[in-house]
């Protein structure tokens, strides 16, 4: 999956304007009850703007004493920052994990930083939520496995001999590198004996950690 399928377009996004004065980005802010925008000069990404970033600004700055003065005079690119929260729409998914550095939202743009759109952070953490089969009933096993091919095959083959439908499956690596982690969610149906495939499991070399149905 890449970043552009799950990215909201520029059409549909909140931005503020380079020149912007910061009464009208603060209204924005609060009208729309939202922390931050990107900032955008000329179609290009420039930083992200924050509530916090303005009242810091003024709490701050020893240029004003007066807040109407302050919000009417300095601009969004006065005081923009973090210009290295964006993400390509080409990069693949997962690569947004680490770039959000703690906020909500990441701006979405091409090699030249042409403003896109945005990923929120609750978008990512809802197709995560999908990738674990959350969202749907079922009997979640976790085991440990040797690294060593064929493995999956071999897991496969032993999920539909005893009929059963997967929801999710997703592997990790173990501090030793010559054992994986295996997470798999079953649908939760009678056509499965669970306990039956648990022994079939352990008896083809995987080590089962933890079952519970979610």
């Amino acid at each position: 999956m890449f970043v552009r399928s799950i990215m909201i377009p520029k059409h549909h996004c909140v931005v503020a304007n380079a020149q912007d004065d910061l009464q009208k980005v603060l209204d924005t802010l609060l009208s729309k009850d939202i922390q931050g925008v990107p900032v955008i000069e000329d179609e290009t990404f420039r930083g992200m703007i924050t509530k916090q970033m303005i009242y810091q600004r003024y709490f701050y700055s020893d240029d004003y004493t007066d807040k109407e003065a302050f919000l009417n005079s300095v601009t969004a690119a006065d005081i923009v920052e973090h210009g290295d929260l964006h993400i390509t729409e080409e990069d693949v998914f997962e690569s947004t994990l680490t770039a959000f550095k703690g906020f909500p939202i990441l701006a979405v743009t091409d090699e030249n930083k042409h403003f896109l759109g945005i990923v929120t952070r609750f978008d990512v953490l809802e197709q995560f939520e999908s990738a674990f089969g959350m969202k749907k009933q079922g009997v979640r096993i976790a085991f440990a496995s040797i690294e060593a091919e064929g493995r999956i095959a071999k897991l496969s083959e032993l999920i539909r001999n005893h009929h059963g439908n997967i929801i999710s499956l997703a592997t990790f690596d173990e501090t030793d590198r010559l054992a994986r982690r295996i997470v798999l969610k079953l649908e939760n149906n009678e056509n499965v004996d669970v306990d039956r495939f648990l022994t079939r499991l352990e008896k083809s070399g995987f080590r089962v950690l933890d079952v519970k149905t979610v």
